[in-house]
Order: C-alpha cells, then sequence, then structure tokens
C-alpha cells in the first residue's frame, strides 16, 4: 500500500497503530466523545473529519486492491484483557510483510440486544471481531506471511470465544461453519434441506442439507 497521505515520512514503512473513529452524531458532539483517544499519546498523524458514509465504507479499499497474495483468519472477543493485547503486540511487531495487520473491529450495542436465534447470525455476546490479514508480493514469501497468521490465530484462541464472523472465514475453513452459526447451525441445515436439497447454492462457506 502507498504511504498515506496525512502521515508524515518518518511513520513511512513503520509499525503503527491505527484508530478508525466512526461517529453518527453531529460535529461537535463527535471532538467531545474522541477527544480522549487524543490522550493516549504522541499521534504520527491525523485524518479525521465529517465524511459521506460511502467514503467511510471505502477508506481501507486501498489494503485490498487487486494483484497481491491474501491469507487471514478470524476470532471473536467478548473482552480484550492485558495478556490477548500483549499477545497481538507481539505478533504485530514481527509482522512478515509491510503490509500485514491484525484488524480489530468494535462490534456490540444494538446488534447485541438482538437475540441470538432471532437471524442466521448467532454471536450476539461478541465485543470485538479479530481478522489477522496477512498480504503480500512474491510465492516465495507464502510459507511465512501464511505461517505468521495461523500462528498468531492458534495463540488467540484461548482468549476468544470460539465464533467467528463468516465473511471473514477463509477457503481452507469449511470444517469451521458451524463455529460461524453456532447453535442455529441445525436450524439452517433443516432450511437447506426443504429449499435446496440438492445443495445448489454451495460456493460459498457451505451448510449442507440436513439428512
Amino acid at each position: 500500500m502507498h504511504p498515506l497521505p496525512f502521515l508524515p515520512s518518518s511513520a513511512h514503512g513503520a509499525n503503527v497503530v491505527v484508530l478508525a473513529v466512526f461517529h453518527t452524531g453531529d460535529a461537535a458532539t463527535a471532538d467531545k466523545d474522541i477527544a480522549p483517544l487524543r490522550t493516549f499519546g504522541q499521534a504520527v498523524g491525523e485524518h479525521v473529519g465529517p465524511v459521506p458514509y460511502a467514503a467511510w465504507q471505502q477508506a481501507f479499499d486501498p489494503l485490498l486492491t487487486p494483484g497481491a497474495r491474501n491469507y487471514w483468519k478470524s476470532h471473536n472477543f467478548a473482552r480484550l484483557d492485558d495478556a490477548a493485547i500483549d499477545l497481538m503486540t507481539d505478533f504485530a511487531a514481527r509482522g512478515p510483510s509491510a503490509n500485514a495487520e491484525i484488524f480489530i473491529g468494535q462490534v456490540g450495542g444494538v446488534a447485541n440486544r438482538v437475540s441470538p436465534d432471532a437471524t442466521a447470525y448467532h454471536h450476539r455476546d461478541a465485543r470485538y471481531v479479530m481478522n489477522v490479514h496477512s498480504r503480500w508480493d512474491r510465492t516465495d514469501e507464502d510459507a511465512a506471511c501464511i505461517g505468521w497468521a495461523r500462528d498468531f490465530f492458534n495463540a488467540a484462541a484461548p482468549y476468544a470465544t470460539g465464533g467467528v464472523y463468516v465473511n471473514f472465514m477463509t477457503e481452507d475453513e469449511t470444517a469451521r461453519v458451524n463455529a460461524a452459526y453456532g447453535h442455529n447451525f441445525d436450524r439452517l441445515a433443516k432450511a437447506k434441506r426443504i429449499y435446496d436439497p440438492q445443495n445448489l447454492f454451495c460456493t460459498n462457506q457451505n451448510i449442507k442439507p440436513a439428512p
């Protein structure tokens, strides 16, 4: 990825922590609410202001431009304690490529007030979703970059809930599909038996029709 234009040249190519902020209130309220974030330490750069929602959705598209090799793994977390954060810091510091990242998204709020069996998505206890994203250019880097993501995923498992967001699952995780749907999996498999008994819709993280 090209250096971000709002960061000084001294930060280009360096490991950084990025706090992505989203606020739906007015500008004055937003400034007040995000003020504590500016007390964590000396920021190397800041790019905060009102933007259309569609622009926010596209803000991280440069991380996924075509042409690179990518591999990721994901966990859900109900909480992030100091040991989990220390683990993330350790792995982030030894990322195998300039574009490797550990993404933590805060979820919850209204989504956590929905009953776990109200929709296909079960994990209403999740407060954070993690995606460890390894991205590189050369085939001779495959083993190191994939290994780093898998090693972090395995090391972080004791701190995770066991659940996962299905859109963050990779092609090699078909055995983990029930982890995406939890107790709803059997109900979805029965629905699949009724509406798609031949499993026509199968080029996904597949729920096979119940026998």
